[in-house]
């Protein structure tokens, strides 16, 4: 039944959530490896049925304590844990089992990580030292020139949107408006939402695309024709590694953290938007949140800046 039932929730998912093929993988992982527990937990060969409802609080830990006995890290675990009981939430509404000890078993709590993030100071360094793509090309070619105006492109993006790396990757020539200045971005579990787009943002898309063109025009000799915004100097799709290996490189020269990823730019838009005034709602929106939660972490710059407003402003601090 096991595999029947995973099988049946991940149907369930893919058309109730329109979940996307990598948290569907996801989801399986997890749910082969808890019901490959139960199945070696409970001494059942390989032909012998298992009852996914027999399972008790007490197996469910002992599921949990493997893992950590493997060295899973404890977030790890937590959606490992989320993701069961999803399903299991899913087999007792379709009537595939009747009882579930699910509901008994607490997710642990987990130390909430503050996202690292540059300084407005850093981000005004890094795009005040940009290359020039005409002058890159001029000294190194014409595909140093179209990679610098595709990579200008995707920094402000990255910053000026807050866009994740798959947005960036997966971003459409058809959802581009340069003329009323805004994107339209599909997100997780393909949610499609619209993004403002500021004028350096605009100029730098602007400018990459020009350069794409008279780059495939003039280098290859054909008009590129991927639906892709972004490309390689191939015509190909990007793919996350190369974007990462170019903002660790950027982002190199102006700061010392350990995590100098895509993320990081996206961590510093709603830093710096929360620290100017916006409202949590409206960020949450921009970044493509589920919920106001997952935006809070955002929040932990903006007490320290109340804390010098009140301490310079109010008589009695």
């Amino acid at each position: 039944m096991p595999h029947s039932c995973i099988g049946g929730f991940l149907s369930f998912l893919e058309t109730s959530s329109n979940a996307s093929p990598k948290t569907l993988t996801a989801y399986r992982t997890d749910l082969t490896q808890y019901f490959d527990f139960l199945r070696e937990h409970w001494g059942l060969g390989e032909g012998d049925p298992l009852d996914p409802g027999r399972a008790t609080p007490t197996d469910v830990r002992l599921f949990m304590g493997s893992l950590l006995d493997r060295g899973i890290k404890p977030r790890s675990i937590a959606r490992k844990l989320a993701s069961v009981k999803s399903c299991y939430r899913y087999l007792l509404e379709s009537g595939a089992i009747e009882q579930s000890a699910l509901s008994l078993v607490m997710t642990p709590r987990l130390d909430r990580k503050v996202p690292e993030f540059l300084s407005e100071g850093e981000a005004a360094s890094l795009f005040g030292h940009l290359p020039d793509p005409a002058a890159r090309s001029g000294e190194e070619g014409a595909d140093a020139g179209f990679e610098a105006a595709r990579d200008i492109a995707i920094l402000e993006l990255l910053y000026g949107c807050g866009l994740r790396l798959s947005e960036v990757i997966g971003l459409e020539n058809a959802g581009v408006d340069l003329h009323n200045g805004f994107l339209k971005v599909t997100g997780k579990g393909r949610k499609q939402r619209i993004v403002p787009l500021g004028k350096p943002a605009s100029e730098a898309l602007r400018n990459y695309f020009e350069v794409r063109r008279n780059f495939f025009r003039i280098s290859l000799g054909r008009v590129e024709e991927s639906p892709r915004v972004f490309v390689t100097r191939r015509g190909r799709q990007l793919y996350p590694m190369l974007v990462q290996r170019m903002t660790k490189r950027y982002l190199s020269s102006v700061t010392e953290s350990g995590r100098k990823n895509p993320h990081m730019l996206r961590h510093s838009f709603a830093t710096h938007l929360l620290n100017a005034g916006a409202d949590l709602k409206s960020v949450s929106e921009m970044l493509g949140h589920s919920s106001l939660t997952t935006t809070e972490l955002y929040t932990h710059v903006t007490f320290s800046r109340l804390r010098e407003v009140y301490l310079k402003s109010h008589p009695r601090a």
